[in-house]
C-alpha cells in the first residue's frame, strides 16, 4: 500500500468553527475509513453543514484540523479534491443547462479525458437517458435528484458526500437512490459521509452514526448499538431524545 493509500479518508482532529462569537462546531475528533458509510446526524443547528464545508474546504476552521486523505482540507489540496465529491438537493446545478451539459462542466473540472463516455455511462447507470438533453430547471425532484447524484458520482469519487441525498422523493425514487449508493459503495469501496434526517434511510445505510447537538458530537456508534443503548425502539427515537436534550450522554462520547 502507497503512502496515498495509507491515509484515511477523514480525519478530523479537534475542529471547531466559531463565527463571531457564536460556535458551531466546537472540538469535534472523528474519522471515516474506506468502505464505511458514516451517518452525520443531529436536528438543525446542530453543525452538520458547517463541519461539512470545513471538510471540502469551503470554510476555513477555528481550531483543530480535518484531513482528507492526509491532506489539510483548508489547503485545498488539488490531488486530495480530485478524489471526493458532494451532493445536495439544496445546491441546484444551472437551470437553462442541459443535464449533459451540467455533467460535461463537472467532468472537465476535474480533468476527466473522456467526458461523453462517462456521462453515457452514468446516464445508463441512473436511468438519465430520457432527460439528459432538456434543461434542468424544466426536470421534476426526482429528475434532479438522480442528475445531482450522476454530478457527484462524475469523477468515481472514493470519498462521497451527501446532505440529504434523497430529501423531497417520494418513497419509490428514494429507495432507487438508496439501492444505487449501496451498490456503488459495495462495487467501489468509497467511503461515505451521510447527513439526514431519514431515520429509517440511516438504519439502513450506515456503519455508524455520529449524533451531533449544539456543535458537538455527543454520542456514536452503530446504529443497533445507539438504539439498545439509549432504550429505544429506533433510531428515529434516538435522535428525538438528543435533540430535545435528554438522554444520557455515554462517558467519552463527545468529540
Amino acid at each position: 500500500m502507497s503512502n496515498a493509500e495509507a491515509h484515511k479518508p477523514v480525519e478530523v482532529i479537534g475542529l471547531g468553527k466559531k463565527f463571531g462569537d457564536v460556535i458551531a462546531v466546537e472540538a469535534i475528533d472523528f474519522a471515516v475509513e474506506r468502505g464505511r458509510v458514516i451517518g452525520l446526524l443531529g436536528g438543525n443547528g446542530a453543525g452538520k453543514t458547517t463541519t461539512m464545508s470545513m471538510l471540502m474546504g469551503l470554510l476555513t476552521p477555528t481550531s483543530g484540523i480535518a484531513r482528507i486523505f492526509g491532506a489539510d482540507s483548508s489547503t485545498r489540496d488539488a490531488s486530495a479534491l480530485a478524489r471526493i465529491n458532494f451532493s445536495s438537493p439544496y445546491v441546484e446545478m444551472p437551470g437553462r443547462l442541459t443535464v449533459a451539459e451540467n455533467l460535461e462542466v463537472y467532468a472537465r473540472l476535474f480533468g476527466l479525458r473522456r467526458p461523453k463516455d462517462r456521462i453515457a455511462k452514468l446516464a445508463r447507470d441512473l436511468d438519465l437517458e430520457s432527460f439528459l438533453h432538456r434543461p434542468t430547471r424544466t426536470l421534476s425532484a426526482g429528475q434532479k435528484s438522480r442528475s445531482a447524484l450522476a454530478k457527484s458520482l462524475i469523477n468515481a469519487p472514493e470519498l462521497l458526500l451527501l446532505d440529504e441525498p434523497t430529501a423531497s422523493l417520494d418513497p419509490d425514487t428514494a429507495d432507487w437512490v438508496r439501492r444505487y449508493l449501496e451498490t456503488y459503495q459495495a462495487e467501489t469501496g468509497a467511503a461515505i459521509l451521510l447527513a439526514s434526517h431519514n431515520m429509517p434511510e440511516v438504519e439502513r445505510l450506515c456503519d455508524d452514526v455520529l449524533m451531533m447537538r449544539d456543535g458537538r458530537i455527543i454520542d456514536r456508534g452503530a446504529p443497533n448499538a445507539l438504539i439498545a443503548r439509549h432504550g429505544r425502539q429506533n433510531m428515529e427515537e434516538v435522535f428525538l431524545d438528543i435533540a430535545r436534550g435528554g438522554g444520557a450522554v455515554p462517558a467519552g462520547a463527545g468529540g
